[in-house]
């Protein structure tokens, strides 16, 4: 590395803005991307060329374990790179979708990342209906948590052995109570929004902030904007495939090497979901994901 280059790692992103936090040192510096297209998410690890005493140009982005991200035909959205695990957070009201669950749950399998839920407002009286909603999702094992973000000492209690020491991303359709949680868990964690909007020159406009903070006990959790759609256009077929776990066994014994699960004879995945082995609403969601990105090829 070059003498006048350092290293840092991506601590929040807006835009094409993003505040590095600069290895071995308490400095940071607010970045710019080379170039029109940036691929840069919060915890990527980075190169940096210092301009000025305070900010920087990203020349590179080092060698990533994974990368979280969701995609359409408009546009990308990276929720962030490195991570250990997801958590993601729903709750009976507002109603979550349960399309929009298994998409992120497909996403974290192709990413090689392990998922967790947050059933939220567990006082609220549709929470008994919601939690027998995730009877199918925690069978996969998928662990489901419920508890209320209004209640630290439950939230410490319950997450906390689970967070510590490792890097988590914290996802949530928007009204499930994600910064409530967000705020639980780390309680200066609005005046740290607050102060890195500012930095990123976004004023009081931090709904598409996504940052990083240090847990008291150790670890990291990157909070990401409340989303209301999860397309998985980056994935092929395969990819998608690995994305539902429980077809493995089944896939063993389908006739063809090549089969997709859709229409095949001898499909050892369409007799499991017709014995109830599997999910049809699983394989319903797979055969959507499979349309949404052939129909986009062909745009």
């Amino acid at each position: 590395m070059a003498k006048n280059l350092l290293q840092g790692r991506v601590t929040a992103a807006h835009g094409r803005h993003y505040r590095v936090a600069i290895d071995h040192s308490d400095q940071s510096r607010h970045c710019y991307p080379r170039g029109k297209k940036a691929g840069i998410a919060v915890g990527d690890h980075v190169q940096i060329l210092p301009e000025g005493e305070h900010e920087g140009l990203i020349t590179e982005v080092l060698p990533r374990r994974n990368l979280f991200y969701r995609s359409d035909i408009q546009r990308s959205k990276l929720f962030a790179a490195n991570i250990d695990q997801l958590l993601l957070v729903l709750a009976a009201e507002p109603e979550f979708s349960d399309d929009l669950l298994g998409r992120a749950l497909v996403a974290a399998s192709s990413a090689g990342v392990a998922a967790h839920i947050v059933l939220n407002k567990s006082d609220l009286p549709g929470t008994a209906a919601a939690r027998q909603r995730l009877h199918a999702t925690e069978a996969l094992g998928v662990p489901v948590h419920m508890l209320s973000a209004l209640d630290a000492a439950q939230v410490h209690e319950q997450l906390m052995p689970l967070l510590q020491d490792r890097c988590t991303l914290l996802l949530g359709q928007s009204g499930m109570g994600k910064s409530t949680l967000l705020n639980a868990l780390v309680p200066d964690a609005l005046a740290a929004t607050q102060t890195h909007s500012e930095a990123l020159g976004t004023g009081r406009h931090t709904t598409t902030l996504t940052r990083l903070y240090t847990l008291p006990g150790g670890g990291d959790l990157i909070d990401s904007p409340g989303f209301q759609a999860f397309g998985l256009q980056h994935l092929g077929p395969q990819e998608i495939e690995h994305g539902f776990p429980e077809f493995a066994p089944a896939i063993e014994q389908c006739r063809f090497y090549n089969c997709t699960h859709r229409h095949e004879p001898g499909c050892g995945v369409l007799a499991a979901v017709a014995s109830g082995g599997i999910s049809a609403q699983r394989h319903a969601l797979y055969l959507r994901i499979l349309a949404e990105n052939e129909a986009a090829k062909r745009y």
